[in-house]
């Protein structure tokens, strides 16, 4: 099942000073959003310091991560991002190795 997940996305978010009580707020509003998308198999967010934050999302394949980067989430921080963030986000597209994964979720993407 770990052969499910192959693409992923990192994101990195530093925010602007002041903001990052609001950009926290997004980023668990996001959850909501990412729940809806069938081939988001896992999806985190994170915060790394006291200004930076960032995204961590994986998917079976290329198509599930074109699907989530035309989404809602990506959208809702392209239109934020100017607002609550001290520069444009940092979007790596990744590759997975390996990963482990509940196996609810996993028979869900299967």
């Amino acid at each position: 099942m770990a052969d499910a997940v192959k693409k992923a996305l990192f994101v990195k978010l530093v925010a602007r000073p002041g903001k990052e009580a609001q950009v926290e707020q997004f980023l668990e509003g996001g959850l909501a959003l990412v729940q809806q998308e069938p081939a988001t198999v896992a999806w985190f967010a994170i915060r790394m310091g006291p200004m930076t934050f960032g995204i961590f999302d994986a998917f079976p394949d290329e198509s599930g991560r074109q699907a989530h980067l035309a989404g809602r989430v990506a959208a809702a921080l392209k239109e934020k991002a100017s607002e609550l963030l001290a520069e444009p986000p940092r979007i790596e597209s990744v590759d997975v190795l390996a990963a482990k994964l509940p196996l609810e979720r996993m028979q869900k993407a299967a």
